[in-house]
């Protein structure tokens, strides 16, 4: 009860600072926001030896921990990691500034003028788990979008996420920015989450980011709106025209250059038109990389590959294991993706523009790609400089959350002396 009790003393002052720093933050200038994030940029490269030595102490916490490979890959950071954190904030600065934006205007006969006016969210609240640059791209996102925010970082990435944290307050003090517009919690107590999500009276929304345990605890016990980021259980559909290079490419590409990221494909989905003219090459591309491949159906009588069972589909492996299926045509394939997918990301290979369209057409996730591979879900590579997470739900904000996405907006009415009869 103590503990209950503590943590909800630290989030409620941590709210109320919060709360107070984004009513500031609403009418900053956007050059005040862009100079904080260059010299929050300039501080992580200055400090990287701290940011090294921080992320030293999370890894040998993650390895006692038992965290799988693809987890430590996420926890792990070096030089080029720290210099694309850095050029993250940059990008991010450099970006338009959302706040005051003029969505649309219209005059009515009444006399009035009306503008939709986008404007701050308020204070956000951000859960995630071991990754450390969220840290970065989730302070610098909310303080683009004049949003106060208040990060609750993984036990795994605490000592990181500590040491990036000290650079964001560098960059707001350097601007004359309230340091209370980027709030770290400062405890791995779990108490803390539970009463972040209670904070209704200090917090607009949260944005959990993590794997489908956080995803699922924020969604049940939230009572605060929340952004949902669940799992992603992204599908990569060789359709039977595809180009077979082009296929090889993007499947091997889609699951291994990053296991551990959300976009990372764990279900390839061949069409049996495809399989009965190449054969087996997608599978053994993927096996001779390491992948575990688990088959269903005539796929897994393919050497190497190890039989599928029910839960191998709808599952998020974030490892070097992939689900594979034949199915028949993109009929079969968007079925099977509607059935077990999580409305993340899915991407079709085909030089059938009709397929392709129908694929679109059909299917409601929230990225669709053609020809690439699932592993540009990611905000930065969709020109936003970073990402907060991607939403998976339908209301507010949808993939890529950001900086544009962390604003709502106003009604600005203007008249002449205009009286309703």
């Amino acid at each position: 009860m103590k503990d209950d009790l503590d943590a909800k003393a630290l989030i409620d002052t941590m709210g109320q600072a919060a709360r107070t720093a984004a009513a500031e933050l609403a009418f900053a200038s956007s050059e005040s926001k862009r100079a904080a994030l260059i010299a929050a940029a300039d501080a992580v490269w200055a400090r990287r030896a701290e940011i090294l030595t921080a992320n030293g102490e999370d890894m040998a916490y993650g390895a006692n921990k038992g965290l799988s490979p693809a987890m430590m890959d996420r926890l792990m950071l070096d030089e080029g990691r720290i210099g694309a954190i850095a050029e993250g904030l940059r990008t991010v600065a450099e970006q338009r500034d959302p706040v005051g934006d003029v969505i649309a205007q219209w005059d009515m006969p009444s006399g009035l003028h009306i503008e939709r006016v986008r404007t701050p969210l308020g204070v956000i609240g951000v859960i995630y788990e071991s990754r450390p640059n969220v840290t970065a791209d989730a302070g610098a996102l909310c303080l683009k979008s004049g949003n106060a925010v208040i990060l609750r970082g993984g036990s795994e990435s605490y000592h990181s996420s500590r040491a990036i944290h000290a650079c964001l307050l560098d960059g707001l003090r350097a601007a004359g920015l309230p340091e209370a517009a980027i709030q770290l919690v400062p405890t791995r107590d779990r108490a803390a989450v539970t009463q972040m999500l209670r904070a209704t009276e200090f917090i607009d929304v949260i944005v959990p980011r993590g794997g489908k345990g956080l995803v699922g605890l924020v969604q049940a016990e939230a009572r605060v709106p929340v952004f949902a980021h669940l799992e992603g259980i992204c599908h990569v559909y060789a359709d039977g025209a595809a180009d077979l290079e082009m296929a090889r490419a993007i499947a091997l590409n889609a699951k291994t250059r990053r296991t551990g990221i959300c976009g990372a494909m764990e279900c390839l989905l061949i069409d049996r038109a495809f399989y009965e003219t190449h054969g087996s090459v997608l599978i053994d591309d993927l096996i001779a990389a390491g992948v575990e491949v688990r088959a269903d159906g005539p796929l897994a009588e393919i050497e190497g590959t190890v039989a599928a069972t029910e839960d191998d589909f709808g599952r998020e492996f974030l490892d070097m294991i992939c689900a594979a299926k034949l199915v028949d045509g993109v009929e079969g394939a968007i079925a099977h993706i509607r059935r077990y997918g999580s409305q993340h990301t899915e991407s079709i290979v085909t030089e059938d523009l009709t397929v392709a369209a129908r694929f679109f057409e059909r299917l409601d996730s929230a990225i669709l790609m053609h020809n690439a591979s699932t592993q540009f879900a990611d905000g930065g590579e969709f020109g936003m400089g970073a990402e907060i997470g991607i939403a998976t739900g339908k209301l507010h904000a949808r993939g890529p959350v950001g900086a544009e996405q962390l604003t709502s907006f106003k009604y600005q009415v203007t008249g002449k002396g205009a009286v309703r009869p």
